[in-house]
């Protein structure tokens, strides 16, 4: 903790602000807070490759304690979804894409396709009746009764499921989700 963002070079900074969608004073933000998780590791290096950047990874365990995710009941999953090789662990690269697409400023349609394979658990490229469960046990922090689970599962279906064949496309869940006036303002990480 301590070190300043002053080991990367400015085209480096250039460079990774082009990549995502908030201002330079958010990026140094973003580089301040792996520093703080990756301290755990034995700190982030103060000389940054490329090559660094994309390889060096911060555990779950460390991640999970972040401010910035602790509340959300889908953190793991978040995790999981930017994080190439699925474990959780994010390098430098993936968290700076993670809290991109959780800006503000990030397209709404690059917001839907990540919250759609936030809630397809399985990875089949659809939502299905245990994507819905799963995802309304996550919300509900398993509070609710079998019957209730099953009920609600029925009724998004029975509302989204335009081609009636039991789980949501991606085209179906964006119909759906970009009806929600609250998912845009909702799908945001502050820092």
């Amino acid at each position: 903790m301590g070190n300043k963002v002053a080991a990367f070079t400015e085209e480096q900074l250039v460079e990774y602000q082009e990549q995502v969608v908030e201002y330079q004073e958010q990026l140094v933000k973003v580089v301040q807070l792996y520093r703080e998780v990756a301290a755990e590791q034995g700190g982030f290096p103060r000389v940054v490759t490329r090559d660094m950047a994309a390889s060096y990874s911060v555990p779950y365990q460390d991640l999970d304690a972040l401010t910035e995710l602790k509340e959300n009941p889908f953190r793991r999953r978040v995790c999981e979804v930017f994080s190439e090789d699925g474990s959780a662990g994010l390098t430098f690269n993936e968290f700076l894409e993670m809290f991109s697409v959780f800006s503000e400023s990030c397209p709404r349609d690059i917001k839907v396709q990540y919250a759609f394979k936030i809630y397809d658990f399985d990875g089949d490229g659809f939502i299905g009746p245990n994507d819905l469960e799963a995802s309304v046990k996550h919300l509900t922090h398993e509070l609710l009764s079998n019957d209730e689970y099953e009920t609600i599962v029925a009724k998004v279906l029975e509302e989204a499921d335009v081609d009636c064949d039991g789980r949501l496309s991606q085209n179906e869940f964006k119909h759906v989700i970009l009806k929600s006036p609250d998912f845009v303002p909702n799908f945001h990480i502050r820092i």
